[in-house]
Formats: C-alpha cells, structure tokens, sequence
C-alpha cells in the first residue's frame, strides 16, 4: 500500500472510532437523571457505596471514627451555562470510557498488519488485557480514592465559619482527575510488557531503581490525591504493587525469549 492509502485506511478507523465515542457520548446524554444523579454525583452523598463499607469496617474493626455519614459540602453553580457546558463534558466523557475498547481496537486493526509474524504472537490479546486493565483502575478510582479525595476535601475547613460551597466544575474535575488518573495508572503492567519484549527494560533495570521508583510514586500520589496519609496511602500502594508486578512480567518475557532462543539454537545444531 502507498502512503496515500495508509493515510486513507487510517482515517476510517478514526472516524468508526470517532462515531462509537460520539454514539455512546449521545447514550449518556439522553440518561442525564441517571448519569448525574446515580455516578457523578453519586460520591457526593454519605449513602454512596464505598462510605457504607467503610461504616461497616469501622463497624467490625470498632473503630467508629472512620465512618464517612456526612459530606460536608454543597454543589452550585454559578455560570449560566455551566449546567448545560457540564452536561456536554460529561457526556463526552462517558462516551470516551464506554467506547474506549472499541476505540482502541480500532486502533490496533491499524497497526497489527505493520508487526511481524512473531510481535502479532507476541502481542495476543493487547485489546482485552488493556480494557480489563483501564476499566479496573477505572473502578479503583470511582469506587476508591476519588471518595476519600472528595471526603478529604470536603471536610477540610481552616476556620469554621468558613461553609465549603463548590463549584459543579471543580467536583467534577477532581472526579475525573482521580478516575483517569488510576485508569492509566493500571496500564502500566501493559507498558512494561511491550518495552520488556521490544528489550526496551528489563527487570534487573527495574530491580535496580526501585527505590527511585518508591519516590517517582510517593511524588505521584502527593501531586494527584489530597495531602493526606489515608488517599496518599490508597493511591501508592497499588501503583506500587503493579511496579513489583511489572518486574515480574519483565522477568517473565525475558526468561521466555531466553528459552525460545535455546529451542531454536538445539534445533538448529539437530
């Protein structure tokens, strides 16, 4: 194929990709009541999912004081057209995250006849391993640190006589934030897989600046969450056991190539 034509095969996957975010964006728009009242502003409310599990943790553990049943806060907004503009972002945004697998294997069709034989192999299954990853940090971020974030932030006052009033555009860019945020962070097992075959990284090299690593994480977890030990603590430690994982993947496919390589070596000498 010429330049021209790969150009050409590219734009039709974007624009089927294009419709699919646009389609599912049309979806969410039409199920305002549901999208707003039961997922964005859902964290907002102290009968939300994860603070009634945290009240029947301090239940089991007797420690009451963790109990999240009150949000201390109210939303407004304060624009004209802020309702309307929100509405739109929002349903934007949902229908990049429910078009986001068809969207990437869309993609991948584009780029899956440029490997070789071998990388074709190599890379089975990239589309379902990387939406099962982007939908469970999608998850950890709804459902986990986005509403300690929010607690965090809501009960957060430096004088009393100070109400926290917040506009409907920063809860939901801190919502957003916090969710796609631990939706890459999950990708990173799937980065380390194609360096670590591409012989990009190993997992000596990671072994080695794992402590540097440790800090890069702390970093990450002070700059994206809320200055406090709880929502630091819950956004590090999984970003740092997918690093430990990632050492093992890269381990993993180093010790597989090694192997295939002595398969090939014995069976050329036969």
């Amino acid at each position: 194929m010429s330049f021209v034509d790969h150009l050409e095969l590219l734009r039709w996957h974007i624009i089927r990709a294009a419709a699919s975010i646009v389609v599912f964006g049309l979806v969410a728009f039409f199920s305002k009541d549901f999208i707003f009242h039961d997922i964005i502003l859902a964290p907002s409310r102290p009968d939300f999912w994860s603070y009634r599990m945290w009240c029947k943790l301090g239940e089991l553990v007797n420690a009451p004081e963790i109990c999240i049943d009150k949000i201390n806060f109210t939303l407004q907004s304060r624009e004209m057209s802020s309702q309307f503009t929100t509405h739109m972002s929002v349903s934007f945004t949902i229908g990049l995250i429910l078009a986001f697998p068809y969207a990437f294997w869309e993609l991948w069709r584009f780029i899956k006849p440029g490997l070789y034989p071998r990388e074709r192999k190599n890379s089975r299954g990239a589309v379902f391993f990387v939406s099962v990853l982007f939908i469970i940090g999608l998850l950890f971020g709804y459902y986990g640190a986005a509403p300690l974030s929010i607690n965090f932030l809501a009960s957060y006052q430096v004088d009393a006589s100070i109400a926290n009033e917040f506009d409907l555009n920063s809860y939901i860019s801190t919502l957003t934030t916090m969710v796609f945020s631990c939706a890459l962070m999950f990708e990173l097992p799937m980065v380390i897989y194609f360096l670590a075959k591409a012989g990009l990284i190993s997992s000596e090299f990671l072994s080695v600046f794992r402590r540097h690593a440790i800090v890069v994480i702390l970093i990450i977890s002070a700059v994206v969450t809320p200055p406090d030990v709880l929502s630091m603590s819950l956004f590090a430690i999984p970003l740092y056991l997918l690093y430990e994982a990632s050492i093992i993947i890269a381990k993993t496919v180093r010790k597989r190539d090694i192997d295939r390589l002595n398969k090939n070596l014995t069976r050329n000498e036969a």
